[in-house]
């Protein structure tokens, strides 16, 4: 990976890049905007490329089923990437495909980014991603607090649901093309996979 020489200035002492392990948010804020997705876990930077069109179809389907569960329960807010979500102490920042906010945690909504665990995260599969989201993001999340996270696989079209329980995920139940997806954290929510595959 070659990184363009930051624009801004920089004050701290190291080099540039900095180290894998010293990374800090000031640090990815610098970052050239060049259509990678850039993450910092652990003071690690991760990058992966742009989301494939597959990837983006299964996430509007998503949004779209999400939001018409939440227009018939209003508060909390469900957002898409790039969203910029703070980790302290874990990851400076990381961003999820989509996540939500319950009413009653909106406080860590910055005006630029999440300050804090979401309550639900998803991810959606990818090739270059889905190891990434299967370890790396999933002992994140756990480790972070985030209460479901749900790693959708196109290919596969299934929806595998996850929730915590204490400081680790237990499965919930993978749904297959044939089930209705169900939430521990989402009360009555019932959509097809099915209808979620379909648009990829």
């Amino acid at each position: 990976m070659t990184l363009q020489t930051p624009t801004k200035p920089i004050t701290r002492k190291h080099r540039w890049p900095p180290p894998q392990g010293e990374w800090t948010y000031a640090d990815y804020a610098r970052l050239p905007d060049n259509h990678f997705r850039y993450e910092v876990i652990h003071g690690e930077l991760h990058m992966s490329p742009a989301p494939t069109i597959q990837h983006q179809r299964i996430i509007y389907a998503l949004i779209k089923y999400l939001a018409q569960y939440f227009d018939k329960r209003p508060g909390g807010e469900l957002l898409p990437a790039p969203v910029d979500v703070n980790l302290p102490r874990l990851a400076s920042p990381v961003q999820p495909d989509l996540l939500y906010i319950t009413q009653e945690r909106l406080h860590i909504l910055a005006k630029q980014t999440v300050e804090g665990a979401p309550d639900l995260v998803i991810e959606v599969l990818s090739p270059g991603t889905a190891q990434y989201d299967r370890t790396t993001k999933f002992q994140l999340y756990a480790e972070a607090g985030v209460r479901e996270y749900w790693l959708a696989d196109p290919d596969a079209c299934a929806i595998e649901v996850y929730v915590l329980r204490g400081h680790a995920y237990a499965l919930l139940a993978q749904f297959q093309q044939d089930d209705i997806l169900t939430s521990e954290l989402l009360p009555d929510l019932a959509i097809a996979v099915r209808d979620i595959c379909s648009h990829s």
